[in-house]
């Protein structure tokens, strides 16, 4: 049954749930009302449906079970404050009691954020090579907020972005949700996780909306060179695929490395930066994020410019209070705060690559800068366990230790740890990992003899 409603749209009449939805799919302009509603029908949307986050699917199916007589020391957690021995700045206290007190920012602000911070983030930002005015700049709830925005302007259903393997798992869980194709490219161990470029170009193609860059790394703990930079940009220039730069670790890099912004070494490529507050200055629950639009050959234009203001009306910007806070926090924070904060995770990395460097059939490979290291495990050398989620459940279960296994980064074969732990629990907690190593592992003439002892007849 069909008739013309007043604004010219046709009614049908369907019967079912299944019915209304196939004709509203092949008649979209087809208004379609149901005769009756018999039950109740409520199922979620393709976006939470399709929303899936690695780390914590993994994580929540493994049969973690501490040894009782040991206490637990989680390597896996990306949170520098957990353990209590890193905390922020008394100026960053002060700067937010003094935004609260001042009752300025009580109400809510300017969806891309208040001029203030803007104009402070961009000064913070600019380089001798980039300068960045605070037009350029957008409010987030964190940087993950900020990552979120930067792929949802750029690309949509049906379309693809490149991320890092290994790499961070929100990209994934950012993109799928919205009908996004994640395409990895890898990185080369051997060569301090630089990117191989040649695979790099190999997943471009027309559908390629952007390409992420995370440096410094998580959970790799590179640093990638201006060389190397500028051999990425030139990649992304000659196909034509603007950046998303995860820089978030930025300046937290090691003694005698240096920090080079990729937008630094970029004339033409059309970049986002995402960054925030969350590691630099311990504060990661204040929920601070940022994006800076880098656009020197105006490829952006208004169209992005006006798509991140759009998005941003979906949040209503970041937490006002911090915002209040943050010229405060930039200006005034000592250059001696950064300077402990990195020392701590470079005298970690060195005692943790010492003990774990001279463990048989393990393989670290020392970070540059950010606040992790990745493990190789030679997995033919521990024959007991099938893959790398049996041999940290059980490394768990033996030594109450927990590293993040290398699946939750698409990258089997390795586990990461985290720096940020107090050094005694460090040095604890790497002891244990070669103590059990020590118990498990097996030669690879050991193995083939165990296994097939008549081998020694041929």
């Amino acid at each position: 049954m069909e008739r013309t409603g007043t604004r010219g749209l046709v009614l049908r009449r369907a019967k079912n749930p299944e019915e209304l939805r196939r004709q509203y799919q092949s008649s979209p302009n087809v208004r379609v009302t149901m005769s009756q509603r018999c039950d109740w029908s409520v199922k979620r949307s393709y976006l939470a449906a399709k929303t899936y986050n690695p780390i914590r699917h993994i994580i929540e199916n493994l049969d973690l079970q501490p040894n009782p007589e040991k206490q637990m020391v989680a390597l896996s957690i990306g949170d520098p404050t957990i353990f209590g021995n890193l905390r922020a700045p008394p100026n960053v206290i002060d700067a937010v009691e003094e935004s609260l007190n001042s009752f300025r920012y009580n109400g809510y602000g300017p969806a891309s954020g208040f001029d203030c911070a803007k104009q402070a983030i961009a000064e913070y930002t600019t380089t001798q090579h980039t300068d960045v005015y605070s037009e350029d700049v957008v409010l987030c709830s964190g940087c993950s907020g900020a990552i979120d925005l930067a792929i949802s302007v750029l690309a949509e259903a049906g379309r693809n972005i490149l991320v890092p393997c290994p790499g961070f798992s929100i990209y994934r869980t950012l993109a799928e949700g919205l009908g996004i194709t994640v395409r990895e490219y890898k990185l080369k161990p051997e060569k301090d996780w630089e990117i191989d470029l040649e695979d790099l170009e190999k997943q471009i193609d027309a559908d390629t909306a952007a390409l992420i860059i995370t440096n410094p790394s998580n959970p790799c703990g590179s640093v990638f060179s201006e060389r190397h930079l500028r051999d990425i940009v030139q990649v992304a220039a000659r196909n034509y695929v603007p950046i998303i730069a995860d820089e978030i670790y930025e300046h937290l890099v090691f003694k005698g490395e240096t920090f080079i912004p990729i937008a630094d070494v970029s004339n033409e490529v059309p970049i986002l930066k995402c960054s925030g507050l969350t590691k630099r200055f311990l504060i990661p629950g204040w929920r601070i994020g940022w994006i800076v639009i880098h656009d020197r050959s105006g490829i952006f234009g208004k169209e992005i410019r006006s798509g991140l203001q759009g998005l941003a009306t979906r949040i209503l910007g970041g937490n006002t209070i911090v915002q209040g806070a943050i010229p405060r926090i930039l200006r005034e924070t000592p250059q001696t705060f950064y300077d402990e904060t990195v020392q701590v995770y470079q005298k970690n990395a060195s005692l943790a690559y010492s003990i774990l460097s001279e463990i048989p059939g393990l393989k670290a490979i020392m970070p540059r800068g950010a606040m992790y290291m990745m493990v190789r495990v030679d997995m033919w050398d521990f024959p007991g366990f099938k893959n790398g989620l049996e041999f940290v459940t059980q490394l768990v279960a033996e030594e109450s230790v927990f590293p993040l296994p290398g699946e939750c980064f698409s990258y089997p074969g390795y586990f990461r740890i985290v720096l940020s732990v107090p050094s005694e629990m460090l040095d604890v907690a790497c002891h244990r990992i070669a103590e059990f190593c020590e118990r498990h592992y097996k030669k690879k003439n050991e193995v083939i003899f165990s296994v097939s002892p008549e081998c020694n007849d041929l």
